[in-house]
């Protein structure tokens, strides 16, 4: 057997002993669970409640041990004393707690990431182990220390190698899901991921630079750190698209952790989602910050003195409401610093008692109770009452706000007279139109303001002392028994008795609009403005985020282009830390290059100084005389690249970024073409998958942000830059578009376009 095979042999010996403690333990887990889901719900609550409670935690630990399978293990450290330690994804122990598997999360296991020749401590040699399956099909071997014997060792059984793994990665074909890193981390990588989660942690990184992969790591490397912390109060994952949030979200779960909620901006808020876009005026309009005052404007003005006043009859004698009564009224109401609906109950209960009063005052003998407590209810079923009353302090829900202030010109600029006469133009829109998905943060920002909706108030109380009952009894189960503080606890028994399963936390702070994160990550996030970001921190009060995002993709005309403006504001000077991932792991040198070339050109600030990779022909460039030909071009070079890249398993992924206008055309050439290139059945088979995991895509610039292909087709780049609403995000759209390809970038353009934009 060759020095390479045996050292195969001998890997596959430690990988079988890791997977078969794995089956055990979910062996040992699915047993546990029947048999306590066999125990049927007999006995005092007390004892269901313990069953609940260890099949909760048995289901959680099954869920674990099932999303670990593929590469469980991926590496090992060897010290100067011969003693070896096997990194995966999890940690695992043999029935004597002996270790098998250090999970990568631990401390110990940090050498595998961070350690260097000049700074290694007692880790002599850095083994990566590659796997197919459960198979062991490579091992690399990285060195640390060039006076150990390992290094002949490694040498002699060809084994001995730089960053094969991480290149070899790099390399496969892209599937439509993004796969975890935790085998290739690289160290300047793991030191964000392993960062103090008390504050706010920015990484700013060019196209490829891994920064997405870094936040969801550093996700479970917190959930796995500050497990208690976080176990209740759960991870949000907000991300530019539902296209990108489907690309994430295998990640978490393949690295162990599953219930983090992952949003959009526009699906932020439960039950309600936003589908239509602003121009990029207006939705920079709404970003502003000064939007919070126009949303508190737009609620003041409905606690007001109405201009008329009713006199009401009560028992034959005239009460008169007065205006001083309505202010006064008014003042308590806002002295409870409770959200307007809430403290509308203060309004309407003080102004209910002034005009009984003025009822009383009138007799000219003391009323009994029962007497004023009869006019009390006259006023309170008066409709001239209820009119006048709701004049002065108006119920109302968020959605309903939102679609007055912009249907009503004259209002939106008593509210915001900050707005010119074109600003105001550009914002108003019929009512009843469908919200925005610049509209939800500022929707947020009301439903803050107002509290719960008046329609549903009585379903929220109704709630609420159901909750309050289920609390007490579940303190008064747990006393009884004597128990409480051990593995049962009183939010446990609640949670089990509402059928909560294993994603209880994610499912709860999902339909909770006032649930507050432990932790939030935030991708692509220069393209939030001020008033996406008050969203954020209202649902994160410890400020505790993981922020990536790159300034020179910026195409939102209210996002971020220089970070310290928009994180100082937030967090604080001191609160927050900039780190800068710096090498570009996905494109080739030469798109890179010239990405960054014209980025630089255009005056965007470009943080990537480095491509690993170098593919000879990279980057190709079609010119055609004119758009009578562009299409046949394109649909030619994109069934060309499906043929290359595009593989019936289901792995390749070729993208072609046009403007807007050009997207059905095009689309519609390519398909047409596609079956002559690839099949009838193959084509139909692309042509049925949904644009998320649609293996050849027609689309836009802005629905790529974030996602990568194994090849790329730009059309048009003089007429991206043309429809873009001013320069600077024009070449940040241009940025991007060029920057998603792993293999191979095309520009097709007619002559014209080459004139206007000299690329």
């Amino acid at each position: 057997m060759s020095g390479f095979s045996s050292q195969l042999h001998e890997e596959q010996q430690a990988v079988d002993r890791a997977y078969n403690r794995l089956d055990a333990l979910r062996a040992q887990n699915r047993s546990r669970l029947d048999t306590v889901r066999a125990a049927g719900s007999h006995g005092s609550p007390t004892q269901r409640t313990e069953r609940d409670s260890f099949a909760t935690m048995y289901e959680d630990r099954l869920t674990q041990l099932r999303a670990v399978e593929d590469r469980l293990v991926f590496g090992r450290l060897d010290d100067v004393h011969g003693k070896r330690r096997y990194i995966g994804r999890i940690g695992l122990a043999d029935e004597k707690h002996e270790p098998i598997l250090t999970d990568w999360r631990a401390e110990a296991a940090r050498p595998f990431y961070e350690a260097t020749p000049s700074n290694h401590g007692d880790i002599v040699m850095r083994r990566h182990i590659t796997l197919n399956f459960r198979e062991v099909v490579g091992v690399e071997d990285e060195v640390l220390d060039i006076h150990s014997e390992q290094v002949g060792k490694a040498s002699s059984a060809g084994t001995l190698t730089g960053e094969g793994a991480l290149l070899a990665s790099l390399s496969s074909r892209r599937t439509g899901k993004m796969t975890d890193i935790v085998a290739t981390i690289q160290a300047e990588q793991d030191r964000i991921i392993r960062s103090d989660m008390a504050h706010a942690v920015i990484v700013q990184g060019g196209p490829g630079t891994g920064k997405t992969a870094v936040a969801l790591h550093r996700a479970a490397y917190l959930l796995y750190t500050h497990r208690n912390t976080l176990q209740r109060s759960g991870v949000l994952v907000v991300g530019p698209s539902s296209t990108f949030l489907h690309y994430i979200d295998q990640v978490l779960p393949s690295l162990g952790e599953t219930g983090v909620v992952s949003r959009t901006i526009a699906d932020l808020i439960p039950g309600i989602t936003a589908t239509a876009h602003d121009a990029p005026r207006a939705a920079m309009l709404k970003g502003d910050r000064r939007m919070a005052q126009v949303i508190a404007n737009a609620v003041a003005a409905r606690e007001r003195v109405p201009r008329d006043l009713p006199t009401i009859h009560v028992n034959g004698l005239a009460v008169r409401m007065t205006a001083t009564d309505v202010q006064h009224a008014i003042e308590q109401a806002k002295r409870t610093r409770q959200p307007h609906n809430k403290a509308r109950d203060t309004f309407v209960q003080s102004m209910l008692m002034s005009l009984r009063d003025r009822y009383a005052e009138q007799l000219d003998y003391t009323p009994s109770q029962t007497e004023l407590s009869q006019a009390l209810s006259q006023l309170r079923m008066n409709d001239k009452v209820r009119i006048a009353l709701n004049l002065a302090w108006l119920p109302m829900n968020g959605p309903w706000l939102i679609d007055h202030l912009w249907a009503n010109p004259a209002r939106l600029r008593a509210y915001a007279p900050w707005l010119s006469d074109e600003d105001i133009a550009t914002l108003t829109r019929p009512k009843g139109s469908p919200l925005t998905v610049s509209d939800i943060p500022l929707l947020d920002e009301a439903m803050e303001l107002l509290g719960t909706d008046p329609k549903t108030a009585a379903q929220q109380a109704a709630r609420d002392a159901k909750r309050a009952e289920e609390e007490q009894f579940a303190r008064d189960t747990l006393a009884q028994a004597g128990i409480g503080s051990g593995i049962v606890t009183s939010q446990m028994l609640i949670d089990h008795m509402n059928g909560a399963g294993d994603e209880m936390t994610a499912q709860r702070a999902a339909a909770d609009r006032e649930w507050t994160y432990g932790h939030i990550v935030v991708d692509e996030a220069q393209e939030l403005t001020a008033m996406d970001w008050r969203m954020l921190i209202r649902r994160c009060p410890s400020r505790s985020f993981t922020i990536v995002g790159d300034v020179a993709q910026t195409a939102a005309l209210g996002g971020t282009r220089r970070w310290n403006s928009t994180m100082d504001r937030l967090f604080g000077e001191h609160n927050w830390e900039l780190n800068e991932l710096t090498i570009n792991y996905r494109n080739p040198q030469e798109v890179s290059h010239l990405a960054s070339r014209f980025a630089q050109h255009e005056g965007l600030y470009i943080s990537t100084v480095n491509a690993v990779r170098t593919i000879p022909d990279a980057v190709q460039r079609v010119t055609v005389k004119d758009q009578a030909a562009l299409s046949d071009e394109v649909a030619r070079v994109a069934t060309q690249l499906a043929q290359r890249f595009v593989s019936a398993d289901g792995t390749g992924r070729v993208a072609v970024i046009a403007p807007d206008s050009y997207l059905d055309t095009l689309s519609n050439a390519i398909l047409s073409r596609l079956p002559d290139a690839l099949g009838q059945e193959e084509a139909a088979r692309i042509a049925r998958q949904k644009e998320w995991d649609a293996q050849v895509v027609v689309t836009s610039t802005e629905a790529v942000k974030g996602l990568e292909f194994d090849a790329v087709v730009v059309v048009q780049p003089g007429r991206i830059e043309e429809d873009a609403p001013s320069r600077l995000v024009a070449a940040a759209d241009l940025y991007v578009a060029m920057t998603r390809p792993t293999q191979q970038l095309f520009i097709v353009r007619t002559d014209d376009d080459e004139i206007a934009l000299n690329l």
